[in-house]
């Protein structure tokens, strides 16, 4: 293990009061026991190439019926049409007051860019009177959801936003695809580490709680700078 990855194990052993050890071979990263019992634990570091440079406000999301609509709509429409192994996420600005115009006009420009792979750079522009971001991802793990949308308050730097779901995206599916050896039973835990501790907590839970992701790890933890340890889900 690397430095950041080592350093992120250590907080969480302490953090759980558990005795921790590296794993030999090529899964898992380490292991904890806690009570007897062995956890395999995965560690992702995500910064500083994950996340934008800079501090990262908490986003001010909006989850009114108008918003969650049209969220819950562009990710039926885009599961359709967006090729596997590839996510899209977008990000709206609040109020949203022409729904069905704003989604019918970023289902163009998604499609347009999705037909033409040349054109997948950063949309970024007003529609309906609304800022609107789109970013195309690939490499995409079969078990992150095709399109993740959010709308916020125009208040914080949806690039930085765009980055943190990026960043969970790919880190998040690279190491659910990991595979257990045949007749692995036990628990399996994922740290993703943060050693420059950009982003908020709240940040972070909010992107991931948005993504929902399909894995098989029990427990979900954030170790950001410091020593400290933070719950994502589990």
């Amino acid at each position: 293990m690397g430095e950041a990855a080592r350093a992120a194990v250590e907080a969480v052993a302490s953090h759980v009061a558990a005795r921790w050890e590296a794993a030999e071979g090529v899964w898992p990263d380490a292991w904890l026991t806690i009570a007897g019992t062995r956890i395999a634990v995965e560690v992702a570091v995500i910064a500083p190439a994950g996340v934008a440079r800079g501090s990262v406000a908490k986003p001010r999301l909006r989850f009114d019926k108008v918003a969650l609509r049209l969220v819950d709509g562009l990710r039926a429409a885009m599961s359709e049409i967006v090729p596997d192994g590839e996510a899209v996420v977008v990000t709206i600005t609040a109020p949203i007051r022409l729904a069905s115009k704003t989604a019918a006009a970023l289902d163009d420009v998604i499609q347009a860019r999705l037909a033409n792979p040349s054109a997948r750079a950063d949309f970024k522009d007003s529609i309906c009177g609304n800022q609107v971001q789109v970013r195309f991802v690939t490499g995409v793990s079969g078990r992150m959801p095709k399109a993740v949308g959010f709308v916020h308050n125009p208040d914080p730097d949806s690039d930085q936003l765009l980055d943190l779901t990026q960043a969970l995206l790919l880190h998040v599916g690279r190491a659910a695809d990991r595979r257990p050896p045949p007749g692995f039973t036990g628990d399996r835990w994922l740290v993703l580490a943060d050693p420059d501790g950009r982003a908020p907590i709240e940040t972070w839970r909010q992107v991931y709680a948005q993504l929902a992701p399909s894995t098989d790890f029990k427990t979900v933890l954030m170790a950001p700078a410091g020593g400290r340890v933070e719950t994502l889900t589990g």
